[in-house]
């Protein structure tokens, strides 16, 4: 049997970032190459610079080492895509079907492309929002990973490619700085509390989001990744769900470990992209298919940022 060699696009960013040194850890030093614009943090010496929205250069890439895996994390975030929705269409789309185009041509085994709750709109449930719902997103962020849920889902029917997915809620993580999230102020708020700084949160503070751990976020990703072919039912994007929180409770569980830390609200303009997004959200064909189940709940997760940033 031959041994998978993995390519992240988008290495740098804040999931690339905590994925590459466990996939390195899993695979191999030697089967895991990293790419991103330029390289930053913990790379290692296998790295690549890449456009992902240059087919030739990726093309390149995959030739060079003999890729069979794709981990697609390159893409412009929610917050940061409002400034300029018609570049980050084009860079999340263009880079999204050169990896479709890519797996088709170089026959991958597997492709992951990751999508969000930023699918949702406001005829979503705000609560425990199912698996199949009708998806009127507010953001072309959200726009761009429907279309590419749609685009995953076609190239699995017409090509066979092996597309896994997952909608990922807010992830919250210690290994790299915020990267234009809407969600990113839980990151911050963390960051701030270690470093003795009090917090101007920009949504309200009783804003509910389903949020999630780095650590079960990289475990989801992967389980789908590892799960035998037959298990996976949902060739669009999965539903994935860790817990709920609101910037006060992130603030309260916080205060557990700083007493002094203090959090004001002041909405901005992703206020009303939060608001578009569900409350909580129904994984449940996730837990079925594949045995998906979240280790993390805030307090857990408290405890472990604290530790890693403190």
């Amino acid at each position: 049997m031959s041994r998978e060699i993995i390519l992240v696009t988008g290495a740098c960013g804040q999931i690339g970032t905590a994925l590459i040194p466990l996939l390195r850890e899993l695979y191999g030093r030697d089967y895991v190459i990293a790419s991103d614009l330029k390289a930053s943090g913990e790379v290692g010496k296998l790295f690549e610079n890449l456009d992902a929205t240059d087919g030739a250069a990726l093309s390149a890439i995959i030739s060079k080492y003999g890729v069979t895996q794709i981990y697609h994390l390159a893409a412009v975030l929610s917050a940061k895509a409002e400034a300029d929705p018609v570049w980050a269409w084009n860079l999340n789309m263009t880079s999204l079907l050169n990896i479709l185009e890519a797996g088709r041509i170089h026959n991958l085994d597997k492709v992951f492309i990751p999508s969000s709750i930023a699918v949702f709109g406001e005829t979503a449930p705000d609560f425990n929002t199912p698996q199949k719902t009708f998806l009127d997103p507010a953001t072309i962020y959200g726009v761009s990973k429907v279309a590419g849920e749609k685009l995953s889902y076609y190239y699995h029917r017409k090509y066979n490619l092996d597309v896994r997915s997952l909608r990922y809620p807010g992830i919250v993580s210690y290994q790299s700085l915020p990267g234009g999230g809407t969600t990113d102020f839980a990151v911050d708020m963390y960051l701030k509390a270690v470093s003795q700084q009090n917090y101007i949160c920009y949504l309200k503070e009783d804003t509910r989001l389903p949020m999630m751990y780095i650590k079960d976020a990289l475990r989801a990703s992967l389980e789908l990744m590892e799960a035998s072919e037959e298990k996976i039912k949902i060739r669009s994007s999965y539903n994935l769900a860790g817990f709920s929180l609101t910037p006060k409770e992130l603030c309260d569980s916080i205060n557990l470990y700083f007493p002094e830390f203090s959090c004001d609200f002041q909405p901005d303009f992703r206020q009303v992209i939060a608001e578009s997004w569900p409350k909580s959200i129904d994984d449940a064909q996730a837990r079925a298919d594949w045995n998906w189940k979240p280790e993390f709940d805030l307090h857990s997760m408290t405890e472990d940022m604290v530790k890693y940033l403190s």
